[in-house]
């Protein structure tokens, strides 16, 4: 008989992950505003760096991403059940990952130049100034698989709070990094940085804080893999642990992630086109700003965050849970966690699109450097984004049940369709004027978020039949006139402050612009629970739920 592993209740595991994700999410968007700080958000440099830093997880989710976070728990709940609780199979899986991707990292960092030209614009000092951050930002991939590998392989064994506590030991890091370049290097308001100015100390600083994050990110987790006293060790070879199976599923989950991110290179090198023609925008007489990759990134965090802090947490707890249900041969079962899990998570990502959209200009304010200009844009992509992020966060959720059924294949499917899509309305986008290119990508992001969920819809109404869409769209249609309600008040809140002046109170600081933020988010929210009630929306008391019950612990 299997030796037993308990693990901590549903509501207990999801709270932990959704403080862990939201400290990390607050570190993180401190980081991003030092990163402004300390390069600037749409400077000479800023997207040099941007781009190097963000294709080492792109390139780990292109060659290993979709396996290790999807396929990989069904596979270790099963091994999980063998009389060694699936120590030889976890052995092996991560001696085979390790050893892997440490090659593509070797590979990809030597051949960086290579690659760099490849997923680009970049030329001249811009490409050689990215090439030298991909040298030290490229060994990250080695890194993040790690962290994901280990990360699937204790919350397959129930213990998921130290995967979402993890990045904040990364995000500590790197701002210390930052904090340190801004007070030996400066800032990007006093030394315009280009790639003329930039110096190897400013590199070492900025890039190596960085990557050290990401592999002290990686390595704390070894403490809770230790405590499951699982007895791992090196194994190599993949027979005799039923390693086929997991290449049958994982074929379909490669081609998938293969396909969108094919699909995001060709966004990035879109985007590129903006970044190469900064510098003859800022060469102007006055200087214009504007948008490059960085904001389409800063833009991108900052619209995910709800899907990160509520939804990632409630769908890695109940794709667990439909594993469980597929096994179990219980399709009523898994109907109901779709479509309960769709209705709590639209409560705190519709109301959360409308704080991003209505306030999209303070927010900037925290990502623009010290720069008005700046920031203006990064809310103008902010919105364009944030329209669609309930529908981001429905498409997540919605493909976990193809994979907790072990079916790779269709969401690969639907990938396809998907990309096609996203890489036509990039191509439109990289006909625009250089001004325009990132607006126009946010757009297409958006378009392709909301495509994502009808299609989902079709492919799983084929699956399972019907999982109750009628009462999910009922909920969502109560969640939006609600949050119109709360973007009403919000709107006019924001106007008495300012906020649609260009010398307005919100406009004057960053004190100002959290003042704001604090006064008009309270409102709204204020709003939008009462219209919830009105609605008579129960989702709200499933949602806060967690929250609730620790509260009435402590009293």
């Amino acid at each position: 008989m299997a030796v037993q592993n308990p693990a901590p209740s549903t509501a207990r595991s999801s709270a932990v992950m959704a403080a862990g994700t939201m400290v990390s999410r607050v570190l993180g968007l401190v980081r991003t505003s030092l990163l402004a700080v300390a390069i600037g958000g749409a400077g000479g440099v800023t997207d040099l760096f941007s781009i190097a830093n963000v294709l080492p997880n792109f390139i780990y989710l292109l060659v290993a991403g979709g396996v290790f976070n999807a396929v990989l728990v069904p596979q270790i709940i099963k091994a999980s059940k063998r009389e060694d609780r699936g120590a030889e199979y976890v052995s092996r899986i991560m001696t085979l990952s390790l050893l892997f991707l440490g090659a593509v990292a070797l590979v990809v960092t030597v051949a960086a130049p290579l690659v760099l030209s490849v997923v680009t614009e970049l030329t001249g000092d811009e490409l050689a100034l990215a090439t030298v951050f991909a040298y030290w930002l490229f060994p990250q991939i080695l890194f993040y698989g790690a962290y994901a590998v280990i990360g699937q392989v204790l919350n397959a064994n129930g213990r998921f709070g130290a995967y979402m506590w993890a990045p904040v030991v990364n995000n500590v890091v790197a701002i210390s990094g930052l904090i340190l370049f801004i007070n030996l290097i400066g800032r990007q308001t006093s030394e315009q940085f280009t790639p003329d100015n930039w110096t190897s100390s400013a590199t070492l600083i900025l890039a190596g804080s960085t990557t050290l994050g990401v592999a002290l990110q990686a390595l704390v987790l070894l403490v809770p893999l230790k405590k499951l006293g699982l007895g791992l060790r090196p194994i190599f070879g993949i027979r005799g642990v039923g390693l086929g199976e997991t290449a049958r599923v994982a074929k379909w989950t490669i081609i998938t992630m293969l396909v969108g991110n094919g699909a995001y290179l060709v966004y990035t090198n879109v985007a590129s086109i903006a970044s190469e023609a900064r510098e003859s925008f800022l060469a102007m007489d006055p200087p214009r700003l504007i948008a490059g990759q960085f904001n389409l990134e800063t833009g991108a965090m900052l619209y995910i965050i709800p899907h990160s802090v509520i939804t990632l947490s409630l769908a890695t707890v109940l794709f667990n849970r439909m594993s469980h249900a597929f096994v179990e041969k219980d399709l009523d079962g898994v109907r109901e966690t779709i479509s309960r899990g769709l209705r709590v998570i639209g409560v705190a990502t519709v109301f959360s699109a409308a704080v991003m959209v209505v306030l999209a200009g303070p927010i900037g304010m925290w990502f623009g450097g010290g720069s008005n200009a700046t920031a203006v844009i990064q809310g103008q992509v902010l919105v364009l984004l944030a329209v669609s992020a309930p529908f981001l966060s429905a498409t997540f959720l919605m493909n976990r049940a193809f994979y907790a059924s072990e079916d790779a294949k269709t969401p690969m499917v639907m990938q396809l369709i998907l990309a096609a899509l996203g890489i036509g309305l990039a191509l439109a986008a990289a006909a625009l004027p250089a001004d325009k290119i990132v607006f126009g990508l946010a757009v297409a992001y958006s378009i392709g978020n909301i495509a994502a969920v009808v299609l989902s819809h079709v492919f799983l109404n084929r699956k399972l039949g019907h999982y109750g869409a009628a009462q999910i769209f009922d909920v969502h249609v109560r969640l939006t006139v609600a949050a119109l309600g709360s973007a009403a008040v919000g709107v006019a809140a924001l106007a008495l402050l300012g906020g649609y002046s260009p010398d307005g109170f919100a406009w004057r600081s960053l004190v100002s612009a959290t003042i704001v933020l604090v006064i008009c988010g309270a409102l709204m929210a204020a709003a939008y629970l009462g219209m919830l009630r009105v609605l008579k929306v129960r989702e709200l008391d499933e949602l806060l739920k967690p929250a609730l019950a620790k509260i009435r612990r402590r009293g």
